[in-house]
């Protein structure tokens, strides 16, 4: 089994098309996507009508959920962005998802950990902001009662790959369309790749077990900058454009 993991396209309809074509070029037919579709200051429009027909497998994000359950007068600037261009049977899709999902038998998908889907997974934040590995007891516990050989994640933004004492391996493939953001959750932290290509993972069944490659791909990230910067996100132009939250 050979497939391809896609996370947190956040609207980056040029990202999501770079990483569909490397993803075809590699000779994957197979996708599985993680969640956070939409969010943000970009094309939630044109990133649901190229999602949509490709029929992948698929899970809610936390901020999927956000533009189905809250009231548009009081979203986050990012989802609310985002809302105003979904049209009703956009939204209906969203719906539609489930919060988590099994892949083929034997593979676990989540946004970001079995019962919270605004909690990361493989990362930990300190109160004076820094993003750093949680212990392995820690992630441990988060899996606890999925007896699945394989786990992915995503909402952290930043790929990663854990193999657990046991031998489960779980995997975050890093985000499709924004390498960086900012965020008051649980303390004011930022969360920068420090590069601007989109990001996504390979996962392949072998005799040994799962493996994994994580893979960058380039697009027009200065063309999305500039479209962030014109909606006034200063700080979506600076993530897009390099990487980084200035």
């Amino acid at each position: 089994m050979r497939f391809a993991a896609i996370a947190d396209i956040h609207g980056n309809h040029l990202a999501l098309e770079a990483v569909l074509a490397d993803i075809r070029a590699q000779g994957i037919e197979e996708i599985v996507n993680l969640g956070d579709f939409f969010s943000g200051p970009l094309e939630a429009g044109k990133t649901a009508d190229l999602l949509m027909p490709l029929n992948l497998t698929s899970v809610r994000g936390n901020h999927d959920r956000y533009l189905i359950e809250q009231d548009p007068a009081s979203m986050h600037a990012s989802d609310a962005a985002a809302y105003r261009q979904l049209s009703p049977s956009h939204l209906d899709w969203v719906r539609s998802l489930p919060f988590d999902t099994v892949y083929r038998g034997e593979v676990y998908l989540c946004h970001a950990t079995p019962k919270d889907d605004n909690l990361y997974w493989l990362e930990s934040v300190s109160p004076e902001g820094f993003v750093f590995l949680k212990p392995i007891e820690a992630i441990e516990a988060l899996a606890e009662g999925i007896d699945l050989p394989l786990i992915l994640c995503g909402h952290s933004h930043l790929p990663r790959a854990i193999r657990l004492s046991d031998g489960r391996l779980i995997v975050n493939p890093g985000s499709v369309g924004c390498a960086a953001y900012d965020d008051e959750v649980p303390y004011y932290h930022k969360v920068e790749v420090g590069h601007p290509l989109a990001s996504y993972a390979i996962l392949e069944k072998t005799a040994a077990g799962w493996i994994w490659q994580f893979r960058t791909v380039a697009y027009d990230h200065k063309a999305m900058s500039a479209l962030a910067a014109e909606r006034g996100r200063a700080d979506w132009a600076s993530a897009l454009a390099a990487g980084w939250v200035r």
